[in-house]
């Protein structure tokens, strides 16, 4: 199974690395601090598995009354959509979760387990309510309104739990932590990672939520906030609470990032070919540069392999593709990165 995850991301590097260096040249992951964690070492994620539950009405919905439309299940949850796609492009994360006997966790581990990958680090039992949220969509695909019952995750993946496991933590590349685990459960996580010189990537999952980065942000190296959730981190961590986002427009006119990104939407749409759901985008860019880094690419290769993985994600109906085309990803990436200009600071 390693061999094979060294191939899938061995045929992605050999279009980003330079001539020079071969894949099989990387050892370590650049960013890990310990020798110990060699390239075979699985990445750790710690979070939820949540059924979604995706409505999506023929016309924009009228409240009070039933709307015709579609309704599907859906695997999902930020940890668990991550971790699927990490492994769809080669590499083989350990996930700790928790889910119960009832169907959406019978769904749940069923499709899991088909995709091959491991249940030891999840808890199911009797007494667990499997996370589920049910999401409704307006006729254009845009997120309308949403329920979430995912008191599961902070309830069961305690830190006594969580310690079982500290050993995947100390040998992993990399730990990836969801914002809907306890605080409690965040911070013993980030300090078994600490002891043994394992990065940190914090997953926001909310704005409610990003601000349990507040307590222990001195562990994180990594986070990939949405700009709601960034104004939100930036807020819990100062005493001011006065961060906002403004972008100044070429009259001097102070414009909020939606209000630009409303207006660039229809240049974006029409990049992406085939735009069918924007759902499991961000999970998927960021499966896509975790899994770059556990491989051994750099980071900003590593971000060009996430954003080709991210296109490839809004084209598809379900949280994460069913497969991925390695070739394509490879050359969308390589695009990428020759476009890319640094900035001066």
């Amino acid at each position: 199974m390693e061999s094979a995850a060294r191939r899938r991301m061995e045929s992605i590097g050999r279009h980003l690395l330079p001539p020079r260096i071969l894949c099989r040249d990387l050892h370590l992951n650049p960013v890990s601090l310990t020798e110990s964690n060699a390239i075979g070492s699985s990445p750790v994620i710690i979070g939820g598995m949540i059924l979604d539950i995706h409505a999506k009405p023929f016309t924009d919905p009228v409240p009070g009354t039933t709307n015709p439309g579609e309704v599907q299940y859906v695997s999902g949850g930020v940890a668990r959509n991550i971790a699927e796609c990490m492994s769809k492009l080669g590499t083989k994360p350990f996930m700790i979760s928790a889910v119960g006997f009832d169907m959406a966790g019978e769904m749940l581990l069923r499709y899991w387990k088909s995709a091959g990958l491991s249940t030891e680090g999840i808890l199911q039992s009797k007494s667990i309510r499997t996370p589920v949220v049910s999401i409704v969509f307006d006729s254009s695909g845009e997120l309308a309104a949403a329920v979430a019952s995912v008191e599961a995750v902070e309830k069961f993946l305690t830190p006594e739990f969580i310690k079982q496991f500290q050993n995947y933590i100390c040998s992993a590349p990399m730990l990836i932590l969801d914002a809907n685990l306890h605080p409690k459960s965040i911070e013993f996580a980030c300090q078994i990672a600490a002891a043994a010189g394992i990065p940190v990537w914090f997953e926001p999952v909310s704005v409610k939520k990003s601000t349990r980065i507040a307590t222990v942000v001195n562990y994180i190296t990594c986070a990939s906030p949405n700009e709601k959730e960034l104004i939100a981190m930036a807020n819990a961590l100062s005493s001011r609470k006065e961060f906002k986002f403004h972008c100044e427009s070429t009259k001097g006119q102070r414009q909020s990032v939606e209000s630009l990104f409303q207006m660039l939407k229809p240049a974006i749409c029409f990049l992406l070919d085939k735009v069918v759901s924007l759902t499991g985008a961000g999970d998927c860019l960021v499966a896509g540069i975790l899994a770059s880094i556990s491989s051994g690419l750099d980071m900003m290769q590593s971000v060009a392999v996430g954003i080709a993985v991210a296109k490839a994600a809004v084209e598809s109906d379900t949280n994460v593709p069913p497969e991925f085309f390695l070739h394509n990803i490879a050359g969308e990436a390589k695009i990428i990165l020759s476009g890319v200009k640094q900035l001066s600071l």
